[in-house]
């Protein structure tokens, strides 16, 4: 049996490590296959694979009950428990990956069902420390080793799970590691926490702004000029610049969640045909550029300021240029939800149900608020320095992020 020292380490403790299967050093148990005619309105609930995000147990979702849990005493889910799917996708893809782990944090949560297993506490092992090693690189690799199946259902065998090693110390030491490991969790759960809060109190305050609910006044206390409402096609020009000579080789894609991004970097290949960019559309420099597919984040399709160099995007995207205005401002007002019973009203979603249809002519007939320029610069400076808040909490959850997982591999052995 193979032993081995961590290189980062309590001082306190001294001693190699024994290698030992995953199997051997755990007491698991497979989930129960409930039947849909044991399904309840009310009861002991039944935990599914769906019922699990990336590190908790959902409360979000439509749940499933059992009428009498007795006789399923084993299947209970407890505190400290690890539960781990047997069933899911690309072990990369967090959310619905095979192999994923979550720690319980609570009593009583409900019944384990099929394509899920889990690990009890026990007296020689602490359940934190070996979930430290199912957080880990190595244990990744060990899933994507042992996986059947494709990327969008993959699977794992119990057996080829338990064979997995690990190297255990004694449990005073796992202790230590499971509590520390814990509590940078609880920092990174409550800036994770910071930011949604913030990003909710940005949501509000631009609702209330655009809706002239709130209103700012000049540097005297005076009122600004009564708001204006331009229509898109009188403040803004439609860019039809084609890539003609075909010279620009540098494919945007405008992104709901990041948006304006190189396309390599986003889909880590070319999507464009490199040898056929003649119809792509030249994109500058502060041009908006709307994507017509919808998503769960862009429920009409994201509308995004090129802050990058020139490029070319398809032609499926309108691309235009404001001649007027505050951009940032104007950013801001394509950040927010106040433009899109438009783009409701005028589209009849195509043949596509993730695609907007509509013509063009409506489209730049959307109404946009114009107050004066020193009033927009005021609410975009406002909103840039929430913004700024934002990043600078994401800018710790990454680095704190980094840090533990630079830790947890010098610490896992």
């Amino acid at each position: 049996m193979e032993k081995l020292i961590p290189q980062v380490r309590f001082p306190e403790f001294t001693g190699e490590w024994e290698e030992n299967k995953l199997g051997d050093v755990t007491n698991y148990v497979k989930g129960f296959a409930f039947k849909s005619e044991f399904y309840s309105d009310k009861g002991t609930r039944i935990v599914r694979v769906s019922d699990l995000s990336a590190r908790t147990i959902k409360n979000t979702n439509d749940k499933i009950y059992v009428d009498n849990s007795e006789g399923y005493g084993k299947y209970k889910i407890n505190k400290t428990d690890i539960i781990i799917t047997t069933v899911g996708s690309k072990p990369e893809l967090i959310e619905s990956a095979v192999g994923r782990g979550i720690f319980v944090t609570n009593d009583n949560e409900g019944l384990l069902n099929q394509n899920l297993l889990k690990f009890n506490s026990s007296t020689v092992i602490d359940n934190g420390f070996i979930f430290g090693y199912i957080n880990s690189d190595k244990y990744i690799s060990h899933i994507k080793e042992i996986k059947r199946g494709n990327a969008n259902q993959a699977n794992i065998t119990v057996a080829d799970l338990l064979e997995y090693k690990v190297y255990i110390p004694l449990l005073p030491e796992q202790t230590k590691i499971a509590n520390f490991i814990s509590a940078v969790d609880e920092k990174l759960t409550a800036l994770n926490q910071k930011k949604t809060l913030l990003e909710q109190y940005k949501k509000g305050v631009m609702q209330q702004i655009f809706t002239q609910e709130l209103r700012f006044k000049d540097d005297n206390g005076n009122d600004y000029a009564d708001w204006e409402e331009k229509k898109l096609g009188e403040v803004a020009e439609k860019r039809i610049v084609k890539n003609k000579d075909n010279k620009i080789s540098l494919v945007f894609t405008n992104s709901a969640v990041q948006g304006i991004v190189n396309q390599r970097d986003f889909f880590d290949k070319d999507i464009a045909n490199k040898n056929n960019l003649t119809g792509y559309y030249v994109i500058e420099n502060d041009d908006f550029i709307y994507n017509p597919r919808i998503s769960s984040t862009a429920p009409v399709g994201p509308i995004s300021r090129n802050h990058l160099e020139t490029g070319i995007m398809s032609p499926l995207y309108s691309a235009f240029r404001f001649k007027t205005g505050n951009l940032d401002f104007i950013e801001k007002f394509f950040a927010s939800s106040m433009w899109f019973k438009h783009m409701e009203d005028i589209s009849n979603y195509g043949a596509r149900d993730d695609r907007m249809s509509f013509s063009t002519g409506d489209f730049y007939k959307m109404p946009i608020p114009f107050p004066s320029l020193p009033e927009q610069t005021k609410i975009a400076n406002f909103l840039s320095a929430i913004d700024v808040k934002i990043n600078h909490c994401q800018e710790q959850i990454d680095q704190a992020t980094i840090w533990k997982k630079g830790l947890m591999q010098q610490m896992f052995v």
